[in-house]
């Protein structure tokens, strides 16, 4: 069994992690990775009010009595978010573990210190990450170019990100961008994380709500089935290479277009209905890691950490047999 500061702050009984997604973080899959033993987050942004999310966070209970987080994503957005809100029904609920990510969560961290919670906030760079635990963020989950979404600006890779924050900060890291399997885990464990983040992995499984077609695409697609849009406008997003994209990436080649130019075909509705709700993989953009390259089956949540689990304990037994023939 592998124990970790993750395992030992959140009560969890492996150092894996499903952060929140867009159109994917729902209870019922939210609950089958947290029966699994691994750590779920719901999406709050799928919530229209503070009720909703209060809601959603019951039905979560009423299919787990594990623990289970929110995310709470800071963006801005043309409509407004009703951030305090959400933040209200957080501590109301009594849910414990939240996932900031987008800008630092400053304002709405002494109401969470107060109820108790733990802030775990995603960062894509060493600075950042040093700035959010300033801030009394209590883990930092840090995510390497790999990643889909939002991998940041600066294309660096986890194999050197991740040891560079854990020399930079003293609280638990949670590695993200690439993550699939056993290995991944085995590796982010000795390079100083004490847990992975495993996103398009968890896409892939039975208790993902998401059209059949796009699970299938992710098993069939390899590590260089991605495309990054939005890079001339400094918001850069990691998505499924297909027909959408690669005409979104085809306009920004000209610096001059703006988001006007692509707003129609970057749509989150659009993908969300006709990619992941109705099965048309070119349908729209859809967010996607290169981690697909790594995933060949679509399990149950049970099934997929109990295989990754027995994997990263194989390598890491493999791992200290040798070395200790070698010396």
């Amino acid at each position: 069994m592998i124990r970790t500061r993750i395992t030992e702050m959140f009560g969890v009984e492996t150092p894996l992690v499903m952060g929140g997604m867009t159109g994917v973080g729902y209870a019922p899959l939210v609950a089958a990775v947290a029966n699994a033993g691994a750590l779920g987050f719901i999406t709050a942004h799928h919530s229209q009010s503070a009720e909703e999310l209060h809601k959603e966070i019951q039905r979560c209970r009423d299919l787990t009595d594990k623990p289970f987080g929110i995310n709470l994503t800071l963006l801005p957005s043309l409509n407004p978010i009703p951030y305090d809100e959400y933040r209200q029904a957080i501590i109301e609920s009594g849910i414990k573990i939240v996932e900031t990510a987008g800008r630092a969560p400053v304002d709405h961290l002494p109401a969470f210190k107060a109820a108790g919670v733990k802030v775990i906030h995603k960062c894509t760079s060493v600075r950042h990450s040093i700035s959010a635990v300033k801030h009394g963020c209590d883990v930092i989950s840090i995510d390497g170019f790999e990643c889909a979404g939002h991998p940041g600006e600066d294309d660096i890779g986890l194999i050197v990100l991740l040891p560079a924050t854990a020399d930079a900060v003293n609280v638990p890291i949670i590695a993200s961008g690439g993550m699939a399997d056993g290995r991944s885990l085995a590796a982010a464990l000795a390079l100083g994380a004490d847990g992975v983040n495993m996103g398009t992995r968890f896409m892939a499984t039975q208790e993902c709500a998401i059209h059949e077609n796009v699970k299938q695409k992710i098993v069939e697609n390899t590590e260089r089935d991605t495309l990054l849009t939005n890079r001339t406008l400094r918001n850069t997003s990691r998505v499924a290479r297909n027909a959408i994209s690669e005409e979104v990436v085809k306009i920004q080649q000209d610096p001059t277009k703006t988001i006007e130019d692509v707003r129609h075909l970057v749509a989150g509705v659009r993908g969300r209905k006709n990619v992941l709700g109705e099965g048309d993989t070119d349908g729209g953009i859809w967010t996607v890691g290169q981690s697909q390259g790594l995933i060949h089956d679509i399990p149950t949540c049970k099934v997929l950490v109990e295989n990754i689990m027995r994997q990263a304990e194989q390598v890491l037994e493999a791992n200290a047999r040798r070395l200790a023939v070698m010396a």
